[in-house]
Parts: structure tokens; C-alpha cells; sequence
């Protein structure tokens, strides 16, 4: 059977990277898409795009029906699925072939096998895989505490919380059930004793239609936020050090897989411990994000090979060999340091260095970048704030740590607080370096260190005054009258000139500065000597103990917001105005809307005391719940929003009065 044109169940990164491959081997490309993605890079680039009215995912993506008929009029013969949304669906399989199409995807019994976390796990028993014994919700007692409970449908994090005490079980069996109901159409769950660190070991698997069965590589995922993967490679650094554990695992995972009859891309997901003894997970009957990292490091394009087994072809006999090392890292628009909070607007600009290809396989030392976005995109709450996939190969992982840590930290990211900067201190982190990476690292070695910013405050304070001087360049550079003078220039002595600045993590900063007979001088930083200032660029000579370094600046403006790149690292700002609204003064004991999203629930009503920590209502965005919580123990005197209403970040959500002889986190 041969396979002309396809259309990608999906959207983004994912929908890119299985057109990229379908470019490469001369086979059409359709898309579908939301309301909020008509403009995304993925509908441009498909040969024909099919609209999903709506946003959210139940109103688009997960219509199964909808897509099937999209493939019908836009002429596609296959349908491949992508990850997350109806990928691992067995129904939507099975609608697919019947209408005629081809799946490009497991058999629906490996599906239905595989579907249901909890019947895998027996049937993995059954079959001589370790597993985890699975728990009934309702037969957990304290001897089991901590557990953790998952989605039995789907992945990626969503509907799953570790559990302490047995008093929170209940309330968070019924937020795994909402949040799995909303990212996969199922709300079942369960349970599983949570060990509280461990490795997170998966192996790739390619089978064919002909009985061979690859066990690819393995890849290790252990750094995770939420129960979902940040950082991935390929080879696991606990598999590579322990003698013999790679063989019992690819015999695992080949177990696992003709087991259930398995043909096609899909990955058998094990917890490890240090002595390299693993227990069988689950398995995802689907391509994997951090597939990159396997097609680094063994030369081979799965996306080809999955079109190739769905079109009948056979896989040689011989699995490819391993080389070299790989890392993915998952640039997300979150903000680690308050929560891993997710971020929504646009990207002005991404721009990594080093970048090598797209979508496409390394054959030499440098830096792959698999992403759904580009310059101007805009990131809504209605999908994963997942921005892209940067990944790195070299012969050694030591080398493609250092180059993927330098990539980032050079990388442009204009217009969204991201998870960057914690990215670059993990892959420069010793113990990331020594291979030291457990389920537990964040909390191990402390998130409040992991999520600082890369600048130092000396450096970041160059960076605002390197802003400041570029500014009084742009606007020389607009001036009517006067454009060739120094900013604020005076033919007599006079006072500086003060330039104001917000930084998210250091507060506000006045510059001041002054031109005297063509030298500037900038308050607070004697000896700093001014190279160069143009709207875009500045050039400082910093002085030092053993004389002045040049320091050079990139910059550029989006209305209000100020973006400072250079080899010290990046800094964002905010241009405030010399004098403030009173208007925009917020009361004490207010709660702002963290993030843009939907209210889902409330938790308190008006006129009632609450405690400081209460939750007061909890706010959807970007599949997941997120608690919004009263600052202060008080009185509840006002809530501003209703289920189902759509706030923006800012917004005045409810107001707590303070109990007396309290203070709230905005009064202290």
C-alpha cells in the first residue's frame, strides 16, 4: 500500500515535524486547526488546512469525527495522529480504517491493550514484565501513603498527584478526574505506591508487520515537573554505568511488545532505582515527545519508519547501533520560580544560535530546534505552553550538555517568561553533569536556586543601563528638533536624566545619567565608559580591577517591554512611565488572576471567613487546574468572576479583607 497524502491529527511542534518528514519523502500534508491557531506555522505550511471550529480541545482536536472528515475532503489517504489528543484513542483507530484511511499507528487491540493503565499492568504481570501494583482509589490506606494517582488514559502529566496524607485523597482523585476528563475524554483513574525518588527509563520500540521487533535505545526522562519530562537523553547515564541493565531492558520492552501483538513506533516506560532494578509503568502506543534524542543517536528518522511499517514495509534485521550522545530540553512559556505558572501572548522573537536543522536528523556535534512557534506567534491557554524542543548531539555528553546550556543561554526569547534560565543551571548543574539525575532533582537540590535568573544583579544592572542609553538613542533618533544632541543635553550643568525600569525578579531601577562635553556619566557606576549606543546596540567598557572589558548589548523594544540579550545573560524589563495612575493601584488582599484561563470552580462565598491558604476558586489554562488561594486569613468581600467566565492576567478575581493584626504577602 502506498501512502500519498497525510494529514496530522494535531497541532504545533508535532504537526512540523511529521510534515518536515513527509517533505523529505515527497508525500502531501494536510492540516487541521483551531479558531486560536489559524494562524499557527503548522496550517501555513501544509499543503491544505481544514478548519476545527472552536478552541478548546474537546471542541477541535479531540473530534475525531470532525478530522476523519477533514482527510476525506482534503484527499488524504492517512491519518497520523501525533501525541496527546486522540493518539493513543482506540475508537478514533478504528473510525479511520473505516472510512478507508490508513492509521499510522499500533493495531487498535495494542491500543485497547495499552489504553487502560490498569489492564496493562496485569497483562504485563502476566507476561513477565516487573511491575508496580496497582491500587483501588478506595482501598488506599495510610500504609500505603504517599501514593500517586494517575489518568488511565493518556499522559504528559495531566491527571496525576502524589497523595501524603489520607485526607487529600479524595479532593485530588476528584482534580485528576477533571483534568483527565479535559485533556483525553476519560476521567478514569487509580492509584500506585509513589516512590519518592527513582529513574525514568523508557526504550524505544519499532516493530514491523513481518514479526521484527526493535528495541531502538534507551532514554532516560527522570528531571520532571508536575509527573511531565523537562529534560531527555539518550543514553540513560544510570543504564550506561550499570552492567547489564540495557540488555534486560530491551528484552523487557521486547517482551512488552510482542506481548500485544505490537507494529509501529511506541515506547515501553519503566521506573528505575540505583541498582539498576526496573519496574514496568506503562506503555505509549504512540511517538514520544523526546523522540529526537533516539533519532540522534541512532541515525535513524522514526517518523520515516513509522510510514514506511504502515505502508507494509519490512524493518531489517539488524537493529541500527548507538552513537554518540543526546539531550532535549522542553522550552515551555512557564514561569518556575512562582509555581511553574503557565504564560500566554505572543513571542516577539525566538532565536537560538547553533542551530544546525529543524525537524531533521545530526550527524555532527550541534543543536537541533524542533518548535511550533516563530516570531509573532501567539501563545494561548487553551494547549500545552510548550514552545519548542531544543536538542543537542555530540560524541560525548559532556560536550552536548555544554553546547545545548551555551545555545540556550544565548538564545533570543523576547515576550514570555519561560523556563530557560532553569534549563541552563540543570545542564551546568554538577550533579546533572555527573549523571546524578533522579524523579526528586528539583526538590533536591532546590527549585528556588534551580529557577534564578543566569544574570548576576551586577550584570543585570549593566544590562538596565545599557537599556537606558539605547532608549535615549531611539528617541534622539526621533526627535523633531535637537536629534544630533546628546540625550537630555543642557548648555549648562544640569541634574541627570532618569530613565525608570521593572525587572520581574529585582524590582525597579532609576536610571540616571548625564552628558558633559560628549561623555556620559551614569549614576552609581563610576568609570563605566560608553562605546557605542544606537536604538539596538550598546557597547560599554566596564571598568574592572585590572582594567576595563567591553561588554557589548542587544536590544530590543515591544511597546513597553524592553528585551536585553548578551553573553551575560538574558534580562526583561519594563519601561515605566515617570509618573503612576492612581487608577492602576490595586487594594490590598485582592487576588489577580495568575495566568489567563477559564474559572472552573469557586470555594468560598461572599461574606465568609477564610483561612490564609484557603483556596478560593481554581482557574483552567493550558489543561491543567491551578488553585488560586487567599493571601491572608479575613473576610471574603467580594468575588469578581463565575464559573466558566474567561479572565486575563491581572484581573481582579475576589478580594480578602485582612483579619486585624494580620498582613497580607502585598503589605509586607
Amino acid at each position: 500500500m502506498t501512502i500519498t497524502n497525510v494529514l496530522v491529527a494535531n497541532r504545533g511542534e508535532i504537526a512540523r515535524r511529521v510534515f518536515a518528514t513527509c517533505r523529505r519523502m515527497g508525500i502531501g500534508t494536510v492540516a487541521v486547526y483551531s479558531d486560536a491557531d489559524a494562524a499557527a506555522p503548522h496550517v501555513a505550511e501544509a499543503d491544505a488546512a481544514v478548519p476545527l471550529p472552536g478552541n478548546t480541545p474537546a471542541e477541535t482536536y479531540l473530534r475525531g469525527e470532525l478530522i476523519i472528515a477533514a482527510a476525506l475532503a482534503a484527499g488524504a489517504d492517512a491519518i497520523h495522529p501525533g501525541y496527546g489528543f486522540l493518539s493513543e484513542n482506540a475508537d478514533f483507530a478504528k473510525a479511520v480504517l473505516a472510512a478507508g484511511l490508513v492509521w499510522i499507528g499500533p493495531p487498535v487491540e495494542a491500543i485497547e491493550q495499552m489504553g487502560s493503565k490498569v489492564a496493562s499492568k496485569k497483562m504485563m504481570d502476566a507476561a513477565g514484565v516487573p511491575v508496580l501494583a496497582e491500587l483501588d482509589p478506595a482501598e488506599v490506606t495510610e500504609a500505603h501513603l504517599p501514593v500517586l494517582i494517575k489518568a488511565s488514559a493518556g499522559g504528559g502529566g495531566r491527571g496525576m498527584r502524589v497523595v501524603r496524607a489520607l485526607g487529600e485523597l479524595e479532593p485530588q482523585i476528584e482534580a485528576a478526574r477533571r483534568e483527565a476528563e479535559s485533556a483525553f475524554g476519560d476521567p478514569t483513574v487509580f492509584c500506585e505506591r509513589y516512590l519518592e525518588t527513582g529513574r525514568h527509563i523508557e526504550v524505544q520500540v519499532m516493530a514491523d508487520t513481518h514479526g521484527t521487533i526493535w528495541a531502538v535505545g534507551e532514554r532516560e526522562c527522570s528531571i520532571q515537573r508536575r509527573h511531565q519530562k523537562v529534560i531527555e537523553e539518550a543514553p540513560s547515564p544510570l543504564v550506561e554505568r550499570t552492567e547489564g541493565m540495557r540488555e534486560r531492558l530491551f528484552e523487557a520492552a521486547r517482551l512488552a511488545s510482542g506481548a500485544i501483538g505490537y507494529t509501529g513506533a511506541g515506547t515501553v516506560e519503566f521506573l528505575a532505582d540505583e541498582r539498576g532494578d526496573f519496574f514496568f509503568l506503562e506503555m505509549n502506543t504512540r511517538l514520544q515527545v523526546e523522540h529526537p534524542v533516539t533519532e540522534c543517536t541512532t541515525g535513524l528518522d522514526l517518523v520515516r519508519l513509522q510510514l514506511e511499517v504502515a505502508s507494509g514495509a519490512s524493518l531489517p534485521t539488524e537493529t541500527p547501533a548507538l552513537h554518540g550522545h543526546s539531550i532535549e530540553v522542553r522550552l515551555y512559556a512557564e514561569d518556575p520560580a512562582h509555581d511553574w505558572q503557565p504564560q500566554s501572548g505572543t513571542v516577539h522573537r525566538i532565536d537560538i544560535p547553533s542551530v544546525l536543522t529543524e525537524f531533521d536528523l545530526l550527524d555532527r556535534p550541534g543543536v537541533r530546534l524542533d518548535t511550533g512557534v516563530v516570531d509573532g506567534s501567539v501563545v494561548g491557554v487553551h494547549y500545552d505552553p510548550m514552545l519548542a524542543k531544543v536538542i543537542s548531539y555530540a560524541e560525548t555528553r559532556a560536550e552536548a550538555a555544554r553546547l545545548l546550556a551555551n545555545a540556550l543561554h544565548r538564545a533570543k526569547i523576547h515576550g514570555l517568561v519561560t523556563n530557560r534560565d532553569l534549563l541552563v543551571r540543570v545542564l551546568r548543574h554538577p550533579a546533572f553533569l555527573a549523571g546524578d539525575t533522579d524523579t526528586a532533582f528539583f526538590a533536591t537540590h532546590g527549585l528556588d536556586t534551580l529557577a534564578a535568573p543566569l544574570v548576576s544583579e551586577t550584570d543585570e544592572a549593566l544590562s538596565i543601563v545599557a537599556a537606558a542609553l539605547a532608549d535615549a538613542a531611539a528617541n534622539r533618533g526621533t526627535a523633531r528638533v535637537g536629534g544630533g544632541l546628546p540625550s537630555g543635553w543642557r548648555n549648562l550643568p544640569s541634574q541627570s536624566t532618569h530613565k525608570l525600569f521593572e525587572s520581574r525578579t529585582s524590582g525597579t531601577h532609576d536610571i540616571g545619567y548625564r552628558y558633559t562635553r560628549g561623555v556620559v556619566s551614569v549614576d552609581g557606576h563610576p568609570g563605566l565608559e560608553l562605546i557605542e549606543a544606537t536604538p539596538d546596540r550598546v557597547v560599554l567598557a566596564v571598568p574592572g580591577e585590572r582594567g576595563s572589558v567591553r561588554r557589548h548589548f542587544a536590544i530590543a523594544r515591544y511597546a513597553d517591554l524592553v528585551c536585553v540579550d548578551s553573553p551575560l545573560g538574558p534580562v526583561t524589563l519594563r519601561k515605566l512611565p515617570r509618573f503612576s495612575d492612581p487608577a492602576d493601584q490595586v487594594a490590598t488582599g485582592s487576588l489577580l488572576a495568575p495566568m489567563p484561563g477559564s474559572v472552573i470552580r469557586l470555594g468560598a462565598e461572599v461574606g465568609s471567613h477564610v483561612e490564609q491558604g484557603q483556596p478560593i476558586l481554581w482557574l483552567e489554562a493550558m489543561k491543567m487546574e491551578h488553585t488560586i488561594a487567599a493571601p491572608a486569613a479575613g473576610v471574603l468581600s467580594a468575588v469578581n468572576v463565575t464559573v466558566g467566565q474567561q479572565v486575563e492576567v491581572g484581573a481582579v478575581l475576589a478580594v480578602v479583607d485582612p483579619a486585624e493584626g494580620t498582613e497580607t504577602q502585598e503589605s509586607k
